[in-house]
């Protein structure tokens, strides 16, 4: 959800990805390579991004990732579904004294 997330914004490779997930997150969100590139082929397989070789802000060519339609409606499903966990966990750290919604 969150790889999606930040590639909704605007296409990235790779590594950018991790550093807006780390940046965006104040460091707490730190994805190693080993882990984000199997991740990304893995959505890339399954239609949620798609890819293109171009030149990066270094000038070497790098795999730029955007989200594609499926991608998007994985997203808002994804999103909801944790904004629904978090609710319900936040009422329970609550002591249920709220109802989840």
């Amino acid at each position: 959800m969150l790889v999606l997330q930040v590639v909704a914004a605007a296409p990235l490779h790779g590594y950018a990805i991790a550093l807006r997930l780390r940046q965006i997150s104040r460091d707490v969100v730190k994805v190693p390579q080993g882990t984000l590139y199997p991740a990304l082929h893995r959505l890339e397989n399954r239609k949620l991004l798609a890819s293109e070789w171009k030149p990066s802000e270094t000038g070497r060519n790098a795999k730029f990732y955007r989200l594609t339609a499926k991608g998007r409606a994985q997203l808002k499903a994804e999103s909801d579904s944790w904004d629904r966990l978090a609710r319900a966990i936040k009422a329970i750290q609550d002591g249920g004294q709220g109802e989840p919604a």
